[in-house]
């Protein structure tokens, strides 16, 4: 492998990893080979790309900025190769952000055939709560539902789940079971990341009603959400898939299922003004065509004209990201 380019990977991987080591190991480098190359990058760029102490490394103004347009090259590079050996077989590495709710209960389960079929990809999920900085964190592709907020990243839709209201057995025989939405403002209602918002709206019969609630307890993640429901704590809004397998144990039930709660939509985000990687794009098509498949998509499937090229424009998020819900 040229130098100048094993630099470029081994700069690229050490910057999110924050370790010379642990980056070079990736690429078969033994630390001090990674140090030496690196420092010799440096010296040919002409600028400090690493603040370095003894545990860590991390970039400095001039390397966070070097990063973005060596992970542009980078990708360029993989989708021309990948084009080149015109095998479909995808090679690298691939970070993928996401929820843990849906890492868990969606992506895992699923990864292997993904896996198998490309077995020389290397894959690497950070899954939170929060959204990531695909930029910062070096994000590849990441799937995050609801609402967008401003980014310069693109998105593909790749789903809509319906939003619905969930509580365990336990809870609605001590508390009763609310049959208006008005009934809530008498219940606990557990607030999540599904629905931060106080505010419940409802629609039925061309009418809207809305319903302010109030909440005892906030959880910043899914699980702990769909885990306090089955506890008997509360009523929580959350998307259909993220409790599949408490509702159908009967751990919990839906509630005021004949009203309509809205739905959320699963977005494939992608750094905007960057070659995407031909890995992302192969796993955002995976999961588009596997979730579909199991019914969890609450749209018509594609008409069979909608190419999965034409599907996956990518748009830039802005100011107008409210825009790309519904």
């Amino acid at each position: 492998m040229n130098d100048r380019f094993l630099a470029l990977k081994l700069f690229a991987r050490a910057a999110r990893v924050g370790n010379f080591s642990s980056a070079g190991r990736e690429l078969g480098l033994s630390q001090p080979s990674a140090s030496r190359l690196i420092a010799a990058l440096e010296e040919e760029v002409g600028a400090t790309l690493f603040n370095r102490t003894t545990r860590a490394v991390k970039l400095t103004e001039a390397g966070a900025t070097y990063l973005m347009r060596v992970e542009a090259i980078l990708a360029a590079i993989d989708e021309a190769d990948h084009e080149a050996r015109g095998t479909g077989e995808l090679r690298g590495s691939l970070r993928v952000g996401t929820s843990s709710s849906f890492v868990l209960r969606e992506i895992i389960p699923r990864l292997p055939a993904f896996m198998k079929q490309h077995a020389a990809l290397k894959i690497e999920l950070v899954a939170n709560d929060r959204y990531q900085d695909l930029v910062t964190e070096g994000i590849d592709v990441a799937f995050r539902f609801g609402a967008l907020p401003d980014s310069s990243a693109m998105a593909r839709k790749i789903i809509h789940l319906p939003r619905i209201l969930m509580a365990s057995p336990d809870y609605l025989r001590e508390r009763g079971t609310p049959t208006v939405p008005s009934d809530l403002a008498r219940h606990s209602v557990i607030i999540g990341p599904a629905h931060p918002s106080p505010t419940f709206s409802f629609r039925k019969d061309g009418r809207v009603t809305s319903v302010r609630v109030d909440s005892q307890l906030a959880i910043t993640i899914n699980e702990g959400v769909t885990a306090s429901a089955v506890a008997g704590l509360g009523i929580v809004a959350s998307s259909e898939n993220s409790a599949r397998a408490e509702l159908e144990a009967g751990q919990l039930v839906r509630v005021l299922s004949d009203w309509d709660f809205g739905s959320m939509e699963l977005n494939a985000l992608f750094v905007n003004g960057k070659s995407v990687k031909p890995a992302a794009r192969a796993l955002a098509d995976f999961l588009l065509k596997e979730l579909r498949a199991a019914g969890l998509d609450a749209r018509r499937p594609p008409s069979e004209n909608e190419s999965a090229g034409a599907r996956y424009q990518g748009r830039a998020i802005a100011k107008t990201a409210a825009k790309l819900q519904g």
